[in-house]
């Protein structure tokens, strides 16, 4: 009979840390950047808290990965310790053993609750090679249709889902070289990414980009119903 594995005890701290995904490193997989941020722990002498069974491994959630290719202001991720440690000093020891563009940008402790729930809404930016009176009649179209299909390839296969439904707010400003496209989307199921509304763009205002579009994240967490911004997860109302 197989020896029952050791039972490990619960964490005594969890933090929550902030991090940017920057320059080159927004191509970093969310796979790389997992192993990454493991072997950073380890140099940094962080005392991890581990699952228990006969594969233990730190006790690290990840939440609402940004897609490879995106940079990204907002990644979040939650952390169990087996001792209490101070953040502004956990901070320092990450930013450290992470190479430049995989950035800490905040730690701080987890008041509780799924931090998942929390990131409702993502804000992005998606700088486009495109005139933009060409990319502000297409986000008009795009606004005035009821639905905007697409279709993208899935784990499951390939799919096709309405990503209009997602949309909270889209406008087009010009930029040096094309056009800016400030865009906030819900998170839905199934997701609807940033390059699914070009997709929609395309389709119903037959926007045409030359060049691969460049996506940041500039935030994500809780949406204001009533204003359409999205605010700080780290934060929470009394």
């Amino acid at each position: 009979m197989r020896d029952q594995p050791e039972q490990q005890a619960p964490p005594v701290q969890r933090l929550r840390i902030r991090y940017a995904k920057r320059g080159r490193l927004r191509f970093t997989s969310h796979r790389d950047f997992s192993r990454a941020f493991e072997r950073a722990v380890f140099r940094a002498r962080v005392p991890m808290a581990y699952s228990s069974g006969f594969n233990p491994h730190p006790r690290i959630s990840y939440a609402g990965a940004s897609p490879t290719g995106s940079a990204s202001e907002a990644e979040y991720l939650e952390i169990g310790l087996a001792e209490v440690v101070d953040p502004a000093a956990l901070h320092a020891r990450l930013a450290e053993a992470l190479p430049d563009g995989l950035d800490v940008l905040e730690v701080v402790e987890s008041p509780g609750g799924s931090l998942a729930d929390r990131l409702e809404a993502s804000h992005w930016l998606l700088d486009v090679a495109a005139p933009v009176e060409t990319a502000a009649a297409a986000v008009t179209a795009f606004l005035d249709a009821e639905s905007v299909p697409v279709e993208r390839m899935t784990k499951k296969g390939l799919r096709q889902f309405d990503c209009r439904a997602a949309v909270v707010a889209l406008a087009a400003a010009p930029r040096e070289g094309g056009t800016r496209l400030d865009l906030v989307l819900r998170h839905v199921e199934p997701a609807v990414r940033p390059d699914d509304v070009l997709s929609g763009l395309a389709s119903v205002g037959g926007l045409v980009l030359d060049g691969a579009p460049l996506l940041t994240r500039l935030a994500q967490g809780p949406l204001d119903r009533a204003t359409g911004e999205v605010g700080d997860p780290l934060r929470v109302s009394e």
